[in-house]
């Protein structure tokens, strides 16, 4: 679990860059299920993202040397944007591999930043692998999307405003990838109260879910994802592992229609763009309505770099 004094002092390293978004109430998926629903528009984040946060004060966090050295990371394409901005902001080289099937709205979003692009793999875990062989053959510093404590205490800032802005929480949906976020998240949450956490992911790639089931990291098939920013594996070792299957207290795992009619949603509700990602929380509220009657919930929108592609099928 992170501690809760390494989250605010990752706020305070972070508050230059990362700014403090909305927690917005929403009468649409309230009346849907019968609750009070609350939504945290990580969407309106600089780079349209959360992760511009666990980015920034990882990289805040090394020392010179590493900085001169350079870094280099493996995305799906958020967390690369995240890198990319803050490397930018602070001076430093950044190297960024994506996989193939990363949306163009995110490729050509991070080739904004200055940094070193490879696009190379059918999948997540085939670019991170090679990220990690230019760390090996160069030096530099691989920051990792997920798997890295420094990252996390910056992704718990999220937490951290959530509970700030909407006390007493009954439960709280958050879209699982890699698990940082959730990890973050939810550090914070069983350290303040008794939330309910919820893990959120996809029928295509519920890798972390299937992983906690086990009680092990393992290689497993995944399927095309509308939520590419929670598709692809987790490296053996990995810390968001352990914190995942210590705090999360439930799981969704949802149909891509469901996913796709949740875009359309928000589209047409909150009249906002939401990634596959950042939607699966309003997803869970619409398929499992009763769930939430009577309870006060906080859904995590994570991102809003919506490809058009998606969005021609939504609107």
């Amino acid at each position: 679990m992170i501690r809760l004094s390494d989250v605010y002092a990752a706020r305070r390293r972070v508050s230059r860059w990362a700014r403090r978004t909305p927690m917005e109430h929403s009468p649409g998926l309230s009346g849907v299920c019968g609750g009070d629903v609350w939504l945290k528009l990580e969407n309106q984040q600089v780079t349209g993202s959360f992760k511009i946060r666990g980015a920034a004060n990882k990289i805040l966090l090394l020392s010179e040397e590493e900085r001169d050295r350079g870094v280099v990371t493996a995305s799906s394409g958020n967390h690369a944007q995240g890198v990319g901005y803050a490397a930018r902001e602070l001076g430093v080289k950044a190297t960024v591999v994506v996989p193939e099937r990363t949306p163009t709205v995110k490729i050509d979003a991070i080739r904004r930043y200055g940094v070193k692009l490879i696009i190379e793999g059918d999948e997540y875990m085939d670019s991170e692998r090679l990220a990690r062989r230019i760390e090996r053959e160069e030096g530099k510093t691989f920051v990792s999307a997920y798997n890295d404590t420094e990252l996390i205490m910056g992704q718990a800032t999220v937490g951290l405003e959530m509970v700030e802005d909407a006390p007493d929480l009954d439960a709280v949906l958050v879209p699982v990838g890699g698990g940082g976020l959730v990890s973050g998240v939810a550090s914070v949450f069983k350290q303040v109260g008794d939330t309910e956490v919820i893990g959120v992911q996809s029928k295509a790639s519920p890798f972390m879910y299937e992983c906690v089931k086990r009680g092990e990291i393992f290689d497993m098939p995944l399927e095309d994802s509308v939520a590419e920013g929670l598709h692809g594996g987790i490296e053996q070792g990995c810390v968001s592992f352990d914190i995942c299957r210590e705090l999360i207290d439930d799981w969704v795992i949802l149909e891509e229609e469901d996913i796709l009619a949740a875009i359309r949603y928000m589209l047409h509700e909150h009249h906002m763009l939401v990634e596959g990602a950042a939607a699966v929380g309003p997803a869970v509220i619409m398929t499992h309505p009763e769930r939430f009657r009577d309870m006060k919930v906080g859904v995590l929108i994570s991102g809003g770099n919506l490809s058009a592609e998606i969005l021609r099928q939504v609107a």
